[in-house]
């Protein structure tokens, strides 16, 4: 009998699916950015001004993110931003 090939050896197919699963609960928890369009930019950069998180120095034309320190000119930039230091700030909450 000749031994078994090495690409027909399935003992550790359940471990790699389980990892492709595991990435891609992951990345469903993440949020994403790429979605982010200008309407839906001006909204939120708008419920952040409401908020105080952000604060316009308006002689200069940027807008100051608070909690970081962060100046922007752009609204896309200041709320692809916030998305992602959100992410990063209640992902620091929960390894906590």
């Amino acid at each position: 009998m000749s031994s078994p090939d090495k690409y027909d050896d399935t003992a550790d197919d359940h471990e790699r699916f389980e990892a492709e699963l595991l990435a891609q609960d992951r990345d469903a928890r993440s949020p994403s950015t790429a979605d982010l369009d200008d309407e839906t930019a001006r909204q939120l950069v708008r419920e952040l001004l409401d908020s105080g998180t952000v604060t316009p120095v308006v002689d200069q034309r940027i807008l100051v993110h608070e909690p970081s320190g962060t100046a922007f000119e752009s609204m896309q930039q200041l709320a692809v931003f916030h998305e992602g230091w959100t992410a990063a700030h209640n992902a620091g909450e929960a390894d906590e």
